[in-house]
């Protein structure tokens, strides 16, 4: 196989090499940078072109610099063209290298920054002028060399650092570190540091160099005695790095390194001896404070006091820090009897938080002695216990002791004892030997009784007037007092023997709470009226009563006996009305008539008659009040009143009555008709008419002769119009029907109306009166006539 030699020469070096290339390659087709997709044409690679590194120097000065030229071995055969892409041709960063096409010479444009670019990976190609890919794509590897261009940075501007004084040489107190940012792998980044000046605060005539550091690592150490915290506070040094082993470029920091306490001094009390008074029977109360000295710097652990009460046995005393003075705060924790102890004597210690340093001189624990007096006072009287608690059943007798000795004084004098709070007053005390007593029975359903307790405030006053208060909680036991009764007291029960067993579910309620209540038990007596029933228990609360025949449609009464579970046990009987009924097809009873009628027990028909008999006489005396409620209203009218006008004179329309029109009729004073009323003022004026009180017999009327008789009358208007105003034309059209009724008496009919009441905008009727007037005519007779009549002799009495 034929081998095509490629040759390629690095200017620079004028160093040749040879590579082999491939055979033909396929042929590729693109309008934009068309070597680089696989191409279709008939040429196969042999071998591809390999580069070594070229190696460029950064911040160079002489620009544009050839690197290196590439030549395929297709030049023989043809024209070649090169092109180049990759970062830093046609990639970020953009146009630093570049590639002539016919030359193959790749050239530097611009001067390299190994800082920001220490590499490039570029791809050259071999292309004929159609396009095609001649040769397989090389890479190229552009590495740029580094310079001393940067200098050392300290990572601070400012170091801190701590040692304790009196450490010893070679400790070990912080590290300083820098960055450079040339390439680590060569001299120009290798730091050397150094310590080139020492300062101390407070200014003193310290000569010695007091630290050392390490020229590669930075750490910075003490190198001689002598650090005390009494004459130096801290020291600042001058810091220097440099590159090139520190030949090169240089950079300065500054490291300060402040001195601490160690805890070479104890505390001391300042003084040793202290008296103190205590009040007794209070606690968390401060009685004194102790004072100590330390030279140990101020706020720290090293000053820090700690205190310790030797010998208090029964812990009455506590002893605490002030941590912004540091004296000792000796307090009362458990309260002080004056009668069992006057004085105490306490003995007290002191040590810093801080251990003591093996490096401080040996002296003793530093103690205090403090003398403790006890104060006297009045105290108050004592309960044995608060809450008093005691059990008691809710049915003890009246009477009964329930605790006694409930008090004591510690300064034994007179005791005094009252109850201020008992709601439901059941209790008593013993004014002088505090002996509680029951007042009467308890009752657990109180609403003073929460969770079975009911508590009462009992206060106890001693000889001086102290007096404090206790709880007394009364723990109520349950006992059986209210025996179960059985619920519901009727129903219902299906008949239909095709529905299967049927039956009424009971239960039993019980005032008593557990546990004597539930469960219950369900039981029949022996009696005639259950006999043919029994009751089936479900359940601890609940049973079935069920009947055990065939019973016809009624109504049954069923004795059940039912009990507690209580201690001891309570029983109740109760009678349970059972419908017994034909049911429908949700249970329900289709008809209740038909248990009344077939109901075999006589005590229940006869309780529906007393039932309807004592209806029917309610009714009845309803009646009666209503009668006699009339008759009084008609006994009672007022005097000067009379029929036609009500009790009240402003508005009696509503009160009067419209009776049929009456002809003339007998004059009657003891046996008069209503339907004799009439009005006077309609009374014909003519001579010869008929007036009230002749003797003109019922029956018997004088007929008018103007108009023939037995014809049908005309209507009278009946009702009173809405409107007053219009009464006029109402008055009007009844005159009008009455003058053209053929069937009346040959004078003016009495038509009566409703009366308008006081004030009304209509005329008054007697201007409807005949040619007479009223001076004409004597009503004196109206009088006679009864208390009905007297209004109208009132209304035209002359005088």
């Amino acid at each position: 196989m034929a081998r095509r030699m490629l040759m390629v020469c690095v200017l620079g070096a004028l160093l040749c090499q040879v590579w082999s290339s491939a055979e033909a390659h396929h042929k590729e087709q693109e309008a934009l940078y068309p070597w680089r997709n696989k191409g279709t044409g008939m040429f196969r690679v042999k071998r591809d072109w390999i580069i070594p590194p070229i190696r460029v120097l950064e911040n160079s000065k002489q620009v544009p610099e050839d690197l290196v030229q590439i030549k395929s071995d297709k030049i023989f055969t043809g024209e070649v063209i090169y092109k180049l892409e990759g970062a830093g041709v046609d990639q970020d960063p953009k146009n630093l290298f570049e590639i002539d096409d016919i030359t193959g010479v790749i050239r530097s444009k611009r001067p390299l920054d190994r800082e920001t670019y220490n590499s490039f990976t570029l791809k050259a190609f071999a292309l004929s002028p159609s396009g095609e890919r001649l040769e397989n794509p090389s890479t190229i590897e552009i590495v740029v060399l580094d310079q001393n261009d940067n200098r050392p940075a300290f990572t601070q501007k400012e170091f801190s650092g701590t040692v304790p004084e009196f450490s010893v040489p070679g400790t070990l107190v912080m590290s300083v570190t820098a960055t450079d940012k040339d390439d680590p792998m060569t001299e120009n980044a290798y730091l050397s540091y150094s310590i080139i000046g020492q300062e101390s605060f407070p200014a003193n005539d310290l000569d010695k160099t007091m630290f050392g550091i390490n020229n590669e690592t930075g750490a910075i150490y003490t190198r001689d005695v002598g650090l005390d915290l009494e004459l130096v506070k801290s020291f600042r040094l001058k810091l220097q790095v440099a590159d090139m082993g520190g030949m090169g470029l240089t950079n300065e920091s500054v490291a300060i390194i402040h001195v601490t306490d160690i805890n070479n001094h104890a505390p001391q009390f300042s003084p040793a001896t202290y008296s103190m008074l205590a009040v007794e029977n209070r606690k968390d109360n401060e009685i004194g404070r102790v004072n100590v000295t330390d030279r140990d710097d101020r706020g720290t652990a090293n000053w820090e006091a700690k205190y310790f009460i030797s010998n208090d046995p029964e812990g009455n005393f506590a002893i605490t820090t002030d941590p912004a003075t540091n004296e000792g705060v000796l307090t009362v924790v458990k309260p002080l009897d004056y009668e069992a102890q006057h004085e105490h004597v306490l003995l007290l210690k002191v040590e810093n938080v801080n251990p003591l340093s093996i490096k401080a001189p040996s002296v003793p624990v530093s103690g205090a002695s403090v003398f403790v007096t006890v104060v006297n006072e009045n105290e108050a009287p004592r309960f044995r216990e608060d809450p008093i608690q005691l059990v008691v059943p809710e049915s003890v007798v009246p009477g009964t002791l329930l605790t006694s000795h409930i008090a004591s004084d510690p300064d034994n004098s007179d005791l005094r004892y009252e109850i201020s709070r008992d709601p439901e007053k059941w209790l008593d005390i013993d004014r002088d030997t505090g002996e509680i007593y029951a007042k009467r029975t308890f009752n657990m359903r109180s609403p003073n009784v929460k969770n079975n307790i009911y508590n009462v405030i009992v206060k106890v006053t001693d000889a001086g007037g102290v007096s404090t208060t206790a709880t007394v909680a009364i723990i109520l036991k349950e006992t059986n007092d209210f025996p179960p009764q059985l619920f519901p007291l009727s129903g219902s029960v299906c008949r239909d023997t095709g529905r299967g067993s049927s039956g009424l579910v009971v239960t039993a309620v019980d005032e008593d709470f557990p546990p004597h209540a539930a469960p219950f038990s369900f039981e029949m007596p022996d009696d005639d009226l259950s006999i043919n029933w029994t009751v089936v228990q479900v359940n601890d609360t609940h049973a079935v009563l069920q009947p055990l025949v065939d019973l016809e449609a009624g109504e049954y009464v069923v004795t059940v006996f039912v009990s507690d579970s209580g201690s001891p046990v309570l029983s109740a009987y109760s009678q349970v009305n059972v419908t017994v009924c034909r049911c429908d097809s949700f249970g329900d009873c289709k008809s209740e008539a038909g248990a009344f009628v077939g109901s075999s027990v006589g005590i229940n028909f006869i309780a529906l008659i007393i039932i309807m008999a004592s209806i029917a006489l309610l009714l009845l005396l309803l009646l009666l009040t209503v009668a006699v409620t009339s008759c009084g209203r008609r006994h009672h009218i007022k005097k000067g009143t009379g029929l036609l006008v009500g009790e009240s004179e402003d508005d009696i329309r509503d009160n009067v009555f419209n009776y049929d029109e009456q002809g003339g009729g007998e004059e009657d004073e003891n046996a008069f008709s209503i339907d004799m009323l009439w009005n006077p003022l309609e009374a014909p004026s003519t001579p010869g008419s008929y007036y009230p009180g002749s003797a003109v017999p019922r029956g018997k009327q004088p007929l008018r002769k103007d108009a023939p008789h037995n014809l049908p009358s005309p209507i009278y208007p009946r009702r009173p119009p809405a409107d007053p105003t219009d009464i006029e034309d109402y008055i009007n059209d009844g005159l009008e029907a009455a003058d053209n009724d053929p069937n009346v008496p040959p004078y003016d009919t009495a038509l009566i109306y409703d009366y308008e009441g006081e004030g009304s905008l209509t005329g008054s009727l007697s201007s409807i009166a005949s040619g007479s007037s009223d001076g004409d005519q004597d009503y004196d007779y109206l009088n006679d006539w009864g208390p009905r009549f007297k209004k109208l002799a009132n209304m035209y009495d002359p005088r």
